[in-house]
């Protein structure tokens, strides 16, 4: 765990309502890595979203479907969930891939703005 603290999750647009749409299964599932992101260490399933930005990483889940929380982690004060989704194709979707640029982007303008 970085310092002993767990980082604050910050829920970006619809992410935090996307995500409790989920099946049970996947929400406990996507809840355990993303406590694992808080305290500093990988989650279990996991890759670079690196066509979104820098630092973006997306939490992986199979459980009946391909299930995505896509993150940023590198800042200090949280972790912020940038897009949560079910994957309908081996692809990720271009419109899933610009959600999470569009959150991106406002998660940098509103930490310039403090």
């Amino acid at each position: 765990m970085l310092g002993g603290v767990a980082k604050d999750v910050r829920w970006v647009g619809s992410s935090l309502d996307d995500q409790r749409a989920l099946p049970p299964a996947v929400r406990r599932e996507l809840g355990f890595d993303l406590r694992r992101v808080q305290q500093g260490t990988l989650p279990r399933d996991w890759k670079p979203i690196r066509a979104v930005g820098p630092g973006v990483m997306e939490i992986r889940v199979h459980l009946g479907g391909a299930f995505r929380l896509m993150y940023v982690a590198k800042f200090a004060e949280a972790v912020y969930v940038l897009h949560v989704f079910q994957k309908k194709t081996q692809k990720t979707s271009e419109l899933d891939l610009a959600v999470a640029r569009r959150r991106l982007a406002l998660v940098r303008r509103t930490r310039e703005e403090k």
